[in-house]
């Protein structure tokens, strides 16, 4: 079997059995296509459907020498598993020489947070006389209250707000629906905003469900959400590098500073494995240690 009929074959089986993107597939091609340079290389020549685990550890240790990154690494390595499994389930190898391929450990970078009075500082900035201000307001009051992805905040749904029981609905990764408690501060903003400001707005066609307007009546982008919390930080002169995930990644924190269960704000942030929301059990300790140089009578 030849490069371009491996190639091929792993592209197929990609899309049909594990229905990946047009991004993951290419993303996938091109690792393997790293592996075939590897191969190419080597002074006693044998193909990677030949290769053992030693090679496949020998490949890793020469990524490793170009300086790629573990978190790059570790993606390699899950492309390489997924070939080394196809060529398995096609009967082209006996054995999945991958199987037992460790991947490098990640060290996994803590999110910079808002303090609750750089937050407060922030919805304090923006300007209520202006049209835009009443929903600027709401904006960050949900992003911070109901800890949402900038694409959840973009995408909310008036037919999806349930300010009776303070709960709404949000369409998240994989177009997976969650339940998100809302708190007071939401929802009356979100008052403010739907029933005294938004229903001056000529709506466009398809967007009469949609939250968040802008003034010509169509859905807020992304890029909106970033730079009007790129302007509130100059504004108040805070110096972090922040956008709106920052204030899901403080909505998660202050939670779990505050003795919120795992489990609860795991479900909350609608992460798919727990492992995802643990991240923030390293910003408690580490803000249980700062307590400790704080405030402890021997430091």
């Amino acid at each position: 079997m030849d490069q371009a009929t491996a190639i091929k074959g792993f592209k197929a089986y990609l899309k049909l059995e594990r229905s990946l993107s047009i991004n993951s597939i290419e993303a996938y091609t091109d690792d393997l296509d790293k592996l075939y340079q590897y191969a190419d290389l080597q002074e006693v020549k044998k193909t990677p459907k030949d290769f053992s685990l030693h090679d496949l550890r020998g490949f890793i240790a020469w990524l490793n020498e170009l300086g790629m990154i573990p978190s790059s690494q570790a993606r390699i390595i899950s492309g390489i598993k997924a070939f080394y499994k196809y060529l398995l389930m096609e009967d082209y190898i006996k054995a999945n020489p991958a199987e037992l391929l460790e991947t490098p450990r990640i060290r996994r970078k803590l999110p910079d947070t808002l303090s609750l009075e750089e937050i407060n500082l922030m919805i304090g900035a923006i300007d209520l006389s202006k049209p835009e201000g009443p929903r600027n307001k709401a904006i960050l009051e949900v992003l911070y209250g109901c800890g949402l992805r900038v694409s959840e905040l973009t995408e909310l749904r008036l037919s999806n707000l349930h300010p009776e029981i303070e709960f709404i609905k949000v369409t998240g990764k994989g177009s997976k629906e969650r339940l998100v408690p809302i708190g007071g501060e939401a929802i009356r903003a979100l008052q403010i905003w739907n029933e005294l400001l938004r229903v001056h707005i000529p709506i466009k066609k398809g967007e009469e469900d949609m939250v968040f307007l802008n003034r010509r009546g169509k859905r807020l982008s992304r890029v909106y959400v970033f730079m009007m919390i790129k302007e509130l930080a100059v504004a108040i002169g805070l110096k972090k590098t922040i956008s709106p995930h920052t204030f899901r990644h403080s909505f998660a924190t202050h939670l779990v500073e505050r003795g919120a269960d795992l489990r609860a704000v795991q479900e909350m942030l609608g992460h798919e494995s727990i492992t995802t929301t643990e991240i923030y059990t390293h910003l408690d300790r580490q803000y249980l240690k700062t307590v400790i140089t704080d405030f402890h009578p021997r430091n």
